[in-house]
């Protein structure tokens, strides 16, 4: 799986001699060679890095077989769907620093939710979102099936029905690149997302079940059977691009 460096790899080659962006280069190839070597590679991806918009170059690096499984959180798997249906809406605030409470306030009654820069906007963003979800929730709950929170996404985004939004081209979103692989994908503490949040909600008004979206313990079960499958010859190899608990859930998963 040798790889032809192309302009931006030749610069980082040159120019980043020193410290973090020397550390960097260290990274990037110690990924390429672990693969080289049959490696398999899991990605733990946390903080904001889907609204950073890093679909970009993950959706590239998925579709060529370079990731093996991820492990995000539920903001990271929601917010590359969000930024696919929602791009033109999004709003940046540069100054975010230095809001007062009431720029903030501000923004929360405009339906803005800020992510540090950036602000996701609430209807053509969550609700667009909720309202094909829910569906998929509600069928899978009337007919007594079960499924992880990323499976539902899968189904969501494999049908088709978001199609109609899409304001980004298709091959910068990841998580539209992993849906077409069908990638290994764990969610720890997907309830701490908007989804899960929106979900959380019609288990309250007891218009679906808790037990239709599978559990993060199932999530750890499922990844240590995967993981036992998966460590032989040059094993998995693990590279965390956030920490949290994205990176903590397969460190606990692994003894």
């Amino acid at each position: 799986m040798s790889v032809q460096r192309g302009p931006i790899s030749q610069f980082i080659e040159k120019n980043y001699l020193h410290f973090n962006s020397a550390a960097l280069v260290d990274a990037a190839k110690g990924y390429e060679s672990y693969l080289d070597e049959g490696g398999k590679m899991m990605i733990t991806l946390a903080g904001a890095m889907s609204t950073a918009e890093l679909g970009i170059s993950l959706a590239e690096m998925i579709r060529q077989d370079k990731v093996s499984i991820i492990s995000c959180t539920g903001a990271n798997l929601e917010e590359d769907i969000m930024n696919l249906v929602a791009h033109s809406h999004y709003k940046r605030v540069p100054n975010y620093r230095d809001l007062s409470p009431q720029d903030e306030w501000d923004l929360l009654e405009n339906h803005y939710n800020r992510v540090t820069d950036t602000c996701i906007p609430e209807e053509e963003a969550f609700r667009r979102l909720q309202k094909h979800i829910h569906k998929l929730w509600k069928d899978a709950d009337d007919s007594g099936e079960r499924y992880f929170p990323h499976e539902f996404m899968y189904k969501m985004l494999n049908s088709g029905v978001l199609e109609q939004y899409y304001e980004i081209d298709p091959k910068n979103s990841w998580m539209l690149a992993a849906a077409e692989k069908n990638l290994p994908i764990v969610v720890p503490g997907w309830e701490d997302s908007t989804m899960g949040n929106i979900f959380a909600s019609y288990v309250m008004k007891k218009e679906l079940k808790a037990l239709t979206v599978k559990s993060g313990i199932e999530y750890m079960g499922w990844l240590a059977d995967w993981y036992i499958a998966n460590s032989g010859g040059k094993g998995v190899g693990f590279f965390q691009i956030g920490g949290g608990i994205a990176g903590d859930f397969p460190i606990c998963v692994v003894p």
